[in-house]
């Protein structure tokens, strides 16, 4: 297993743990974004919230463990993320949205923020919101898996995608080891939330990313310690096509994320959060260095 640190970023008025990209490692099948926020507690002025920005090229994957996120679009969609539900925006073309944490109630927020990178014939399709109430379950002796998107163990959990992918969050029963069914033409990686785990020898530090190339149909994953574990499982078919990131576009050129900043920064394409109170974000300054994030940059 490859093991990645996070490496700690700021989002909407919140210290997050950015786990992908990273120059290790860019992608894991098409997922090619990965942002860990909290637990953290919120409450009265103390709230998330990140004004309206655009995307392109890209599914964003919202999938909350406690609290709640509030999405608004320029679609004119709004949905609250709550734990079990799922929140997916297509970006294609170009989409705006907003996030942030509603009402003025006090609690804790602890959230997992995803991109998967669409493929070249579909990336420049329309955009769309898709909000799912519920997530299947896989049961297995030692815990269960709730199938975000793609396939385990013979549970489907049906939602828009453009490549073969899996995302399930695990629970692992105290004390107890799942096995979890893998692709094996599929890269994969863990992800620990919450409690202590181990795959075969090695302790995984919380919060870090544990690549697995593909070739495996399968790992065991134990709980350490009286208290459940919970594990993040994402995976792919390795995505062949290069790609380039800059700020929150994915596309094939740097002409194109040029277009983009210039849409949005002149209000086309990308249209109006017209439900958020207050500004959108304005774009940084283009300095010309997109980062390569296919596989093997």
């Amino acid at each position: 297993m490859q093991a990645l640190a996070p490496r700690p970023t700021e989002l909407g008025g919140f210290t997050i743990h950015r786990l992908l990209p990273q120059r290790p490692r860019r992608m894991v099948g098409a997922w090619c974004f990965l942002d860990l926020l909290g637990p953290v507690a919120v409450g009265g002025d103390r709230a998330l919230d990140v004004p309206p920005h655009p995307h392109i090229g890209l599914q964003t994957v919202t999938w909350v463990l406690a609290g709640e996120a509030l999405h608004k679009d320029s679609l004119g969609s709004e949905a609250v993320a709550r734990p079990g539900t799922l929140n997916l925006m297509t970006s294609g073309a170009g989409i705006a949205h907003s996030e942030e944490t509603p009402g003025r109630g006090g609690g804790l927020l602890h959230l997992v923020q995803l991109w998967i990178a669409q493929p070249d014939g579909d990336r420049n399709g329309p955009p769309a919101f898709d909000h799912h109430a519920e997530r299947p379950v896989h049961e297995m002796r030692g815990g269960r898996s709730t199938v975000i998107l793609g396939t385990v163990g013979g549970i489907h959990a049906p939602a828009r995608t453009f490549s073969p992918l899996v995302a399930a969050d695990v629970a692992i029963d105290p004390g107890g080891e799942v096995t979890l069914p893998l692709a094996a033409g599929f890269e994969h990686a863990l992800v620990p939330l919450a409690g202590k785990c181990a795959v075969e020898a090695d302790v995984l530090a919380p919060d870090h990313l544990y690549y697995l190339a593909p070739g495996r149909d399968g790992i065991a994953v134990s709980g350490l310690g009286n208290t459940p574990a919970r594990v993040l499982l994402i995976g792919g078919a390795p995505f062949e096509e290069p790609i380039l990131m800059w700020w929150n576009f994915v596309a094939r050129t740097t002409d194109e994320i040029v277009a983009a900043r210039d849409d949005w920064e002149a209000g086309r394409r990308f249209g109006e959060v017209r439900a958020y109170a207050g500004r959108r974000m304005p774009a940084p300054r283009f300095l010309g260095r997109p980062v390569p994030a296919n596989p093997m940059s």
